[in-house]
């Protein structure tokens, strides 16, 4: 439904946006967490695919620009997005495909998505932590700064939550011990997950 937009249409993106996300709560990090968050929150390395074979890179580029073109129609723009999705998740220990199905549930891609309560952005982070492991000139609306720090929440809470994916994810959406929200993102996972169906076979072809 909701597309990537100029900037100059942003009031109308933040009045359109269908962001599901907002009821993340602030909670007390140690300082060995809130310095580890931060060591991750700082890294400015150019994303890339994390793919050790270039040829199933470029497959799962391919295919996963072909599933969002209908959300994002410019190919550069799919193609950035879907790089920066794959190397924050993986460097963050997540499945990209995963970090695509939550994003489809809180933002629909919209970059400049906000929700009521002010969670902003693709992954629907919430500005308090900026103050808490980051800095106030950094935009939640930038693509690439989003994803890094909804990959590194999500993975504070995965850790917090023991590998548990069904409670991280109620935390990220402020709705632990609930099932609707990481429902919803296990339903728009299956979206993304089984983009190998056949491209295996077709890279062996090669």
């Amino acid at each position: 439904m909701l597309k990537f937009f100029a900037p100059a249409l942003l009031c109308l993106s933040l009045v359109s946006a269908s962001a599901h996300a907002g009821a993340q709560r602030e909670e007390y990090l140690s300082d060995s967490v809130a310095s580890s968050l931060r060591r991750s929150i700082a890294d400015r390395i150019e994303p890339r695919l994390m793919f050790a074979d270039k040829a199933q890179g470029e497959a799962w580029l391919n295919e996963m620009s072909e599933r969002l073109k209908t959300r994002i129609p410019d190919e550069f723009v799919r193609r950035k997005l879907l790089t920066s999705i794959h190397y924050e998740a993986t460097r963050a220990g997540l499945d990209p495909q995963m970090v695509l199905g939550l994003i489809h549930i809180e933002s629909r891609f919209n970059r400049y998505a906000i929700s009521p309560v002010g969670a902003r952005g693709l992954m629907q982070v919430m500005p308090f932590w900026q103050r808490s492991i980051g800095s106030p000139e950094q935009s939640l609306f930038d693509m690439n700064t989003n994803l890094r720090y909804g990959c590194s929440i999500l993975r504070h809470y995965l850790d917090i939550e023991n590998g548990d994916l069904f409670r991280a994810l109620g935390r990220y959406n402020g709705s632990l011990g609930k099932a609707e929200y990481p429902n919803l993102v296990y339903s728009a996972w299956k979206g993304y997950y089984d983009w190998n169906d056949g491209v295996g076979e077709r890279i062996a072809q090669k």
